[in-house]
């Protein structure tokens, strides 16, 4: 985990950077606090001690943790096989992803959840107001990310890029990542004189934001401020009838990394943060 204290930065980009899209402006100033964000995304091999737990006999260091989950709707190996220690865990979802996030606070009582979408943003500049993290243009991008002209239409091994001034790998390309936020074109504009520690979250199951840009995309997908989301189209083989439990997409290139947030919440408020179970219609 890299250490980041926390700031105050402008979020989205401007009218005049190339391939800018609607849904990330208007820049507005926002201040994050201080957090730990994982040096890279997790891991399959970090992945799977979590998918072969004993849910049952989980012993809690954080007080009492509801894992919404029995043994049928539990988490199950993903159906693509990328597991290769090193490799961005892919496939899941964004509940998935947060009940990593929750097993983990009960192993280590330390409070874990997906970053924010401002935290995310905040980490993946580096305190750069350019529209990557290393500058403004694509011509050392392949020193820094994997994308749809470098990547041979793979994942990759993490880490293997340069880090970002943070010390943070892959935050341009490899695996696009969950962050917390349901996605909304137009949450900019609501935050436009300025926020702190925003999370756009409502009850609707689609779309939820992803960031980073993938190995699937090209550059420009990968820039700081661009924003993707998800689709039902990533579930589209979900055998459940409703889709309320399930921990896996058909998005091979959607991955996701963890943070801890320097001031804890209180055990009231231990899973606001968290992604609740929700049924698909």
């Amino acid at each position: 985990m890299i250490p980041i204290n926390g700031g105050d930065f402008n979020m989205g980009s401007p009218q005049g950077e190339k391939n800018r899209r609607t849904d990330e402006g208007p820049i507005h100033p926002v201040r994050v606090d201080d957090f730990w964000m994982a040096e890279v995304e997790i891991s399959w091999d970090v992945y799977e001690l979590f998918l072969n737990r004993e849910i049952d006999h989980v012993e809690s260091k954080k007080g009492n943790i509801n894992f919404d989950i029995d043994g049928v709707s539990g988490a199950t190996p993903p159906y693509v096989n990328y597991n290769k220690n090193g490799y961005p865990m892919i496939n899941v979802t964004q509940y998935a992803a947060s009940q990593f996030c929750k097993w983990l606070t009960a192993k280590t009582g330390h409070y874990y959840r997906l970053p924010s979408e401002a935290e995310w943003e905040y980490a993946c500049r580096s305190r750069e107001s350019t529209a990557y993290s290393f500058g403004k243009g694509t011509k050392i991008i392949d020193q820094f990310g994997w994308h749809k002209r470098n990547s041979e239409g793979q994942l990759h091994k993490s880490g293997m890029k340069k880090p970002n001034g943070f010390g943070l790998y892959d935050m341009h390309g490899n695996a696009a990542e969950w962050v917390l936020d349901s996605y909304d074109p137009e949450a900019y504009i609501v935050w436009e004189r300025g926020v702190q520690n925003p999370v756009k979250k409502n009850r609707m199951l689609y779309p939820r934001v992803v960031r980073g840009g993938s190995f699937k995309d090209n550059p420009d997908r990968l820039r700081s401020a661009a924003r993707g989301h998800s689709t039902r189209a990533w579930k589209q083989r979900d055998p459940q009838i409703p889709k309320s439990l399930w921990w896996h997409t058909d998005a091979t290139h959607i991955g996701f990394r963890i943070v801890r947030p320097r001031t804890e919440p209180t055990k009231k408020d231990l899973h606001k943060l968290w992604v609740r179970p929700q049924k698909e219609y």
